[in-house]
């Protein structure tokens, strides 16, 4: 169903000639459309999650990378796309339901461990994917399991 919002809101983007909103709506589709033919399958709602979840980590890293360089005019197109992208994925979790997300998925795995951080990821990414940044959370788990 996103898949087709997406779509949707392409023609009405068009229709409004709103060309920046267009472009980045252009670039979700491309890269489900890649994804979708590079695996030879027709991607779920879960998977273009995963896509969208991608596409936001790169415009974090680029948005960090250009107001490093000063060059603040190319993190604010990096912002846009970030809020456009925001709009098809879920709700963001909270903080503190992120914290219970990682507690359940510790307490489920048995993890005592940096070496159990694969499972509890495992667990993490099909309840919270698109939902939060993963790699902020990777790192809470890190720190909760070589406190604890």
């Amino acid at each position: 169903m996103i898949k087709e919002k997406i779509q949707s809101d392409m023609k009405d983007a068009m229709r409004a000639k709103e060309k920046a909103r267009l472009g980045v709506i252009r670039l979700m589709l491309a890269a489900i459309k890649q994804r979708e033919v590079d695996e030879r399958i027709e991607l779920n709602d879960n998977d273009v999650l995963v896509v969208l979840d991608k596409m936001l980590k790169q415009r974090r890293d680029s948005k960090s990378q250009f107001e490093a360089a000063n060059r603040q005019d190319l993190a604010d197109q990096e912002i846009y796309e970030m809020g456009v992208i925001q709009d098809y994925l879920p709700q963001a979790l909270s903080d503190a339901e992120i914290e219970a997300i990682i507690d359940d998925a510790i307490a489920e795995t048995g993890a005592t461990s940096a070496r159990d951080m694969g499972k509890i990821m495992a667990i993490l990414k099909a309840k919270a994917q698109g939902r939060c940044d993963m790699g902020a959370v990777s790192g809470k788990i890190k720190t909760r399991l070589s406190a604890g």
